[in-house]
C-alpha cells in the first residue's frame, strides 16, 4: 500500500506570515496618522481685529486734525464689532475645518485599523480553516486507514474461515472414504467367509461321497477277501496276518516321516483352539509327489481345516516314499496311495 507524501508547513510557518502582514499594516497606519497630525495647520488663539484706515491729510493744521481724528475714531469704533465677529466666524470656520480634517484622518485611521484587524481576523480565520482542513484530512486519512485495516482483517478472517471450511470438508471426505473402504473390506471379508463356507460345504459333500465310494469299495474288497480266506484256509490267513504286521511296522515308520514334513509346513491360524481335530486324506504318486489333499472330517472351523490342507500341499514331495514304492510297490499302493492323517493344534502332530 503506497502513500503519497505531501509537504505540510509547521504551525509556526502557517501563522508567522499573516502575523507579519498584520504588524506591517498597523505600522503603516501609525505612520500615516503621525504624518497627518504633523502636517495639520496650527491656529493661533483669536485676537481682536483692529481695522485702521489711513487718511492722508493734505495739511496738518491744528484746526482740522482733532476733528478728523475724532471722526475717524468714531468710524473705527463703529466698524470694530462687526469686524471682530467676522474674524471670529472665520476663525471658527478654520477650527471646524481643522477638526473635520482631524476627524476625517481619525476616521481614516480607524478604518485602516479596522481593515487591518479584519485582514488579521481573516488571516486567522484562514489559518484556522487551514488547520481544520488539515485536521479533517488527517481524520479522513485515519478513517481510511482504519477502514483499510478493517477490510484487511475481514479479508483475513474470511480466508481463515474458508480454510477451516476446506479443512473440515477434506476431513469429512477422508472420513467418508475411510468409512467406504472399511465397509468394502467388511463386505469382502463377508463374501470371502461365505465363499469359504460354500467351498467347505462342497468339500464336505465331496468327502462324504468319497467316503461312501471308499466304504463300498472296502466292503467289496472285504467280501472278496472273506471269500478268498475261505478258499485258502488257515495257511493263507496266517500269511496275511504276517503281511499286515509287517505293513503296520512300515506304515508307522513312514508316518513319522510324513508327520515331520507336514509339521514343518503348518502355520497355526488365529482361530485354532486346543481340542480341535481335522482329518485330511492325501493322495501320493510312487515318486513321493503329493497330488491332492482333502478334508474328510472337519474340525468345525474352516480356517483350521484349510490350514491343515495347505500344510499337506506345501510339503510337495516326500523323497523317502520313492524308496518304499521301488522296494515294495504293493505295500506302497495299499498304504500310501491314499493316506488319512489327523491334525491337532495342541501338539502340531497327526
Amino acid at each position: 500500500m503506497s502513500t503519497r507524501y505531501q509537504y505540510r508547513p509547521a504551525a509556526s510557518e502557517r501563522y508567522s506570515s499573516p502575523l507579519l502582514k498584520a504588524v506591517g499594516l498597523h505600522l503603516l497606519v501609525a505612520i500615516l496618522l503621525f504624518a497627518s497630525f504633523s502636517s495639520a495647520p496650527e491656529f493661533e488663539p483669536a485676537r481682536p481685529i483692529v481695522q485702521a484706515t489711513l487718511v492722508q491729510l493734505d495739511s496738518m493744521s491744528p484746526s482740522t486734525t482733532p476733528t478728523d481724528q475724532k471722526i475717524a475714531g468714531e468710524a473705527q469704533q463703529s466698524r470694530s464689532p462687526r469686524a471682530d465677529e467676522e474674524a471670529l466666524e472665520k476663525q471658527r470656520e478654520q477650527q471646524q475645518a481643522a477638526e473635520a480634517a482631524r476627524a476625517e484622518q481619525a476616521e481614516q485611521a480607524r478604518q485602516a485599523e479596522a481593515e487591518a484587524k479584519r485582514k488579521e481576523a481573516e488571516a486567522e480565520r484562514q489559518a484556522a480553516a487551514a488547520a481544520e482542513a488539515q485536521e479533517q484530512q488527517k481524520a479522513a486519512e485515519a478513517a481510511a486507514a482504519a477502514e483499510r485495516r478493517k477490510a484487511e482483517e475481514a479479508k483475513k478472517a474470511a480466508e481463515a474461515q474458508a480454510a477451516r471450511e476446506r479443512a473440515a470438508a477434506e476431513a469429512e471426505r477422508k472420513k467418508a472414504e475411510e468409512e467406504a473402504r472399511r465397509k468394502a473390506q467388511e463386505e469382502a471379508r463377508r463374501k470371502a467367509a461365505e465363499e469359504a463356507e460354500r467351498k467347505a460345504a462342497q468339500e464336505a459333500e465331496r468327502r462324504r461321497e468319497q467316503e461312501r465310494v471308499a466304504r463300498e469299495q472296502r466292503e467289496r474288497e472285504a467280501a472278496k477277501a472273506s471269500a478268498l480266506n475261505e478258499l485258502l484256509g488257515e495257511e493263507t490267513e496266517y500269511q496275511q496276518a504276517q503281511a499286515d504286521r509287517i505293513g503296520d511296522q512300515v506304515a508307522a515308520s513312514f508316518d513319522d516321516v510324513i508327520r515331520r514334513y507336514v509339521s514343518q509346513q503348518w502355520r497355526r491360524p488365529p482361530t485354532a483352539r486346543n481340542g480341535m481335530v481335522v482329518e485330511v486324506r492325501l493322495s501320493m504318486l510312487p515318486t513321493g509327489q503329493i497330488t491332492d489333499a482333502v478334508v474328510i472330517r472337519s474340525s468345525g472351523d474352516p480356517g483350521f481345516d484349510q490350514s491343515a490342507v495347505q500344510a499337506v500341499k506345501n510339503v510337495g514331495r516326500i523323497p523317502e516314499m520313492q524308496q518304499l514304492s521301488s522296494e515294495n510297490p504293493a505295500e506302497f499302493n495299499r498304504l500310501y496311495r491314499q493316506r488319512n492323517l489327523r491334525f491337532r493344534p495342541e501338539d502340531l502332530s497327526f
